[in-house]
């Protein structure tokens, strides 16, 4: 499908029949909607079917304009994106994991202990306002990344290796691929419908006392609920554990940081 998306935007690369690595794609943030989605007289593929398998990345993301955020929306639940024009309507693929990066506030030092924010309450509200509450409940993961001191730049101790993350991340996928195996489409705990969630996320009782006080206290969305037993069901996997337990869902929970702080 990829090969294919690529082939009919015109930017397969000369002499490569078949699209072999994941697509990385990171489109500036001047781009339109039509960039974006596709579009033209004849409808081509935009950024996000150019994506499609692989990654979108969306840098400064408060600064790409609103209307052109909010057409992600549809794709980011459906995998496929519509685009109609006068003579005729074309469905392309875009089923990309978004990857976004965004500064705290215009100067970027809200929060930071180091230095003084210049923007004030209202110019924080103002710039985090410009991605809409709807757009980050799609977005499943929000972590807030504090400055990295020296110490731990330069420190070269061990951490867990790459090469051990990705054994715990190809056989999370194997795992994955079994339990879907008999739903066509579903290759990932991120494809799962409410009725998937319903079979496969099933928690054990701490763990939905914990997930309904946070659900209460934080005034989360269905759609946030979801995303949050979806990404239980992952850490659990990863971990190699085939039941939801308070500690899955508490770091899942932790990881909806927008949710917390009343942005989404």
């Amino acid at each position: 499908e990829t090969t294919k998306i690529h082939s009919v935007a015109g930017v397969l690369p000369l002499g490569e029949s078949l699209v072999a690595r994941r697509p990385f794609r990171s489109p500036h943030h001047t781009i339109s909607d039509a960039g974006l989605i596709g579009g033209g007289s004849y409808p081509r593929p935009g950024e996000v079917s150019l994506a499609h398998g692989g990654v979108l990345f969306l840098d400064e993301l408060p600064e790409f304009r609103k209307n052109v955020l909010e057409v992600l929306r549809q794709p980011m639940e459906d995998g496929v994106v519509t685009i109609a024009r006068a003579a005729m309507s074309l469905t392309y693929p875009a089923r990309f994991m978004l990857t976004a990066a965004m500064n705290p506030c215009p100067c970027g030092y809200f929060g930071d202990p180091q230095h003084t924010c210049v923007c004030g309450p209202l110019g924080v509200e103002r710039y985090l306002a410009r991605v809409s509450g709807p757009l980050l409940d799609r977005i499943d993961l929000h972590l807030e990344v504090p400055a990295v001191k020296y110490r731990a730049l330069a420190d070269q101790g061990g951490g867990e290796p790459s090469e051990a993350m990705r054994e715990r991340v190809d056989r999370a996928r194997v795992v994955q691929r079994e339990r879907f195996a008999t739903r066509p489409g579903v290759y990932a705990n991120a494809h799962m419908a409410a009725r998937d969630i319903r079979t496969f996320c099933r928690v054990s009782d701490g763990a939905d006392a914990l997930l309904r006080t946070a659900i209460t206290r934080l005034a989360l969305s269905a759609r946030a609920y979801h995303r949050i037993l979806k990404i239980a069901r992952t850490i659990a996997d990863l971990a190699g554990a085939t039941s939801l337990e308070s500690c899955h869902v508490s770091e899942a929970i932790q990881y909806r940081s927008l949710d917390r702080r009343g942005l989404a």
